[in-house]
């Protein structure tokens, strides 16, 4: 076959096709062109398929380069010089062209895209069959390392791209996989020829691209962070335009691309992050019920986005939230309760304050809605609930408090909640401090203050840990005689001595009010049994009187002078009515220094009431009398069935306090046992401290005192050395 291409072809034209000029190589072209013309005008195809073989093996295969060179040219001369016969012999004509797109030699990659480009536009439709090779290898000549290749691919894919959009034999069902496949290549030239190529075939009507969309979508939201701004707006307007498409569209796999836009929404790119949520907005809006299955992992990526530093990031991402929360799905349907919790949990350790209280009230919807199933997951976030307790924020706080509130309505439930607040608060003296109003505050105005208070006074009657329990119902009675939210509180504690009700929660409260004395007096000066309130103050012992008691006597004083015990001051105007009232302050002025502050507010009320010659004075054997005389509406001698047992609460609350006094001593002890052992550890290591450092100590202990004791305070190990005034230690602490 060869000897017949041969005898076809003259030796001169041969010659001439592998010059190194390329004016020879072309005029070489042209007479093959002529003479294929004139075989297939007289239907010699078989020596036509000579001269192609002859083209293939003694030039496109060459290892001279300037016979491959002429090779390709005579190639696309023969199909040229074929027309419309040329598709007959496209399977011989069209393997070498491509090969030598990999070709060393860039003149030859060069002369491989004019080649492909001329046969191209002889067989136009018939070249589809090779579409899927032509499409890889323009995809690497694409990002050449020779710009004038790079030219000549450029001219070849705009071509190539205009037989496909006319051509109705083009397979995209096979060419998905071939664009997913090159989608995540990281080259700026490569980018540009793929997002060309979606642009494209997008805009083909007869090629549904938006059917494979999420076969793509993931590659063009990572060119939203390239770092070249012209691929960047190529890959946004591409998106957009699908994005379109799809709110024209009434049939979308929402679900698919829902998973890869939770992914990019989570980028580090603020840009990827935008268009993302701008996608999942506008999915929620037109997806609806067809994202149940999707709404943890949407809500996953919409709660971090909530706190994004970009202001239109959190705009989007809020809107989105509105959205989806507004939409009642059924958990027969799909809606994974479970799931969409433990999103929630997951945030509530999110680091911005605003992502953490929507993640709340996402707790609170699904607690309104979907109760029963809800309570069916308590076990899991209870406890991350209750943590959240301990939050920074005062927003998130109160509402973790309105979701407590909301599963609180069981018992059960409403009883874990107080005990785990006051272990919290047992644990962290400094929530209590800066938290604790806040808390309790909040949980009144959502339970109702007689109830928490009197879950509070439960609990607390049976602490263990007494110091605690004393701090706790000071801080509860500190709540109580001044929160706004507690007023009916204390106008059912101002009944306690006429009504039922009124008795019943002042003896709740004082099972646990005992533990302080100060609280105490409070609740009793609330209560108006004043003569309680004085018996109470004559059975403090020395003991009881000490530097915590008189700062709670002071914080007492001044709210006295408070509007919460405005009826105890008028009440003052009829001395002779309320005789207990003034032995109980008298009392307190008693118990306080004459130079302090308190002393001199108390002295001075007192000094305004108006005393009489004829004041009825109550008993001093039996001051339980007042009972008889103070009732609802002030009148004497009128008496209920429900009167208060107060001698047997004198002795409830005299028997805490020796409990007090007894931990208090054994306290002292301990200590004590502490400092005997210490002092007894300094001097055995007496013993072994050279003589001349036992002078030096002694007499640095002598001119300085105190930074003897701070050096010999740790066991007494501590000494100072001579050479630096530093301290060492000898190991026996």
């Amino acid at each position: 076959m060869a000897a017949d291409a041969l005898s076809i072809i003259p030796g001169a034209v041969l010659r001439n096709l592998s010059d190194k000029l390329y004016e020879k190589r072309k005029n070489a072209a042209l007479e093959i062109e002529g003479i294929v013309k004139q075989l297939a005008t007289a239907g010699e195809h078989e020596k036509i398929s000579a001269v192609i073989s002859l083209l293939i093996s003694d030039f496109t295969y060459s290892p001279q380069a300037n016979h491959r060179k002429g090779g390709l040219i005579g190639l696309a001369a023969v199909t040229v010089g074929l027309t419309s016969e040329a598709a007959q012999h496209l399977e011989q004509i069209v393997p070498p062209v491509l090969s030598s797109f990999l070709d060393q030699d860039s003149r030859v990659r060069y002369y491989a895209c004019e080649a492909l480009y001329n046969i191209a536009k002889v067989v136009r439709g018939d070249f589809i069959i090779y579409f899927n090779k032509i499409f890889d290898a323009l995809c690497k000549l694409s990002a050449d390392s020779d710009a004038n290749v790079q030219s000549a691919a450029h001219l070849l894919d705009r071509l190539v791209k205009d037989i496909v959009t006319e051509s109705d034999q083009f397979s995209i069902e096979e060419f998905i996989p071939l664009l997913r496949e090159r989608m995540n290549v990281l080259n700026p030239y490569v980018r540009q020829f793929l997002v060309g190529w979606i642009t494209v075939l997008d805009s083909v009507p007869d090629i549904d691209m938006l059917g494979f969309l999420p076969d793509f979508l993931d590659g063009l939201f990572n060119m939203l962070s390239d770092s070249s701004h012209e691929i960047r707006q190529q890959a946004d307007a591409a998106l957009s335009e699908f994005l379109q498409e799809i709110k024209n569209s009434p049939n979308v796999d929402y679900g698919r691309m829902a998973e890869i836009l939770v992914r990019r929404a989570g980028s580090t790119d603020e840009f990827t992050r935008l268009t993302s949520i701008t996608w999942i907005n506008e999915f929620v809006k037109l997806g609806g019920e067809q994202l149940v299955p999707y709404y943890a992992d949407i809500l996953g990526a919409i709660l971090p986005c909530i706190s994004d530093e970009e202001e239109k990031i959190r705009v989007v991402a809020r809107e989105t939230n509105e959205e989806l929360r507004a939409i009642k799905a059924d958990p027969a349907e799909g809606f994974d309760i479970g799931a969409i919790l433990s999103i929630g949990k997951r945030e509530l350790n999110s680091e911005h304050e605003a992502t953490r209280i929507e993640a709340l009230h996402w707790f609170s919807t699904l607690l309104v809605r979907y109760r029963a199933e809800f309570l069916a997951y308590l076990n899991d976030i209870f406890d991350p609930l209750l943590n959240a307790l301990s939050d920074p924020s005062d927003a998130v706080v109160l509402l973790v408090l309105e979701v407590h509130a909301c599963i609180a309505e069981e018992s059960h439930h409403f009883h874990h909640l107080v005990s785990y607040l006051i272990r919290t608060f047992h644990n962290n003296h400094v929530l209590l401090e800066k938290r604790g109003a806040l808390i309790v505050r909040r949980l009144c105005v959502l339970l109702g203050a007689e109830k928490v208070y009197r879950e509070f006074s439960t609990i607390l009657e049976n602490e263990i840990d007494l110091d605690f329990a004393s701090i706790m119902v000071q801080a509860l009675n500190l709540i109580l005689l001044t929160s706004t939210e507690l007023g009916e509180l204390r106008s059912l504690l101002k009944k306690s001595l006429v009504d039922s009700c009124g008795k019943d929660l002042f003896q709740s409260l004082y099972a646990s009010w005992r533990h302080s004395p100060m609280a105490t007096i409070s609740l009793c000066l609330l209560a108006q049994a004043y003569s309680h309130a004085s018996c109470v103050i004559q059975s403090l012992g020395e003991e009881d009187i000490n530097v915590k008691f008189l700062v709670q006597l002071d914080k007492l004083i001044r709210l006295l002078e408070t509007p919460v015990f405005a009826y105890l001051r008028l009440q003052l105007l009829e001395p002779g009515k309320h005789t207990w009232l003034l032995k109980t302050l008298y009392g307190l002025l008693m118990l306080l220094p004459q130079q302090s502050a308190a002393f001199k507010i108390l002295r001075t009320r007192l000094k305004t009431v108006p005393f009489s010659e004829n004041i009825k004075r109550t008993s001093s054997a039996n001051p339980y009398s007042q009972i008889l005389q103070v009732t609802e509406d002030g009148n004497r001698n009128q008496v209920t069935d429900s009167a208060i047992n107060f001698p047997s609460l004198l002795l409830q609350f005299e028997n805490m306090q020796q409990q007090h006094r007894n931990h208090l001593k054994d306290q002292l002890q301990s200590r004590k046992s502490a400092s005997a052992a210490t002092l007894s550890r300094y001097k055995d290591m007496k013993k072994h401290i050279p003589l001349r450092y036992q002078r030096l100590a002694g007499s640095h202990q002598e001119h300085h005192p105190k930074a003897f004791h701070d050096a010999f305070g740790c066991s007494g190990c501590m000494i100072y050395l001579p050479d630096a005034s530093s301290q060492i230690c000898w190991g026996f602490c």
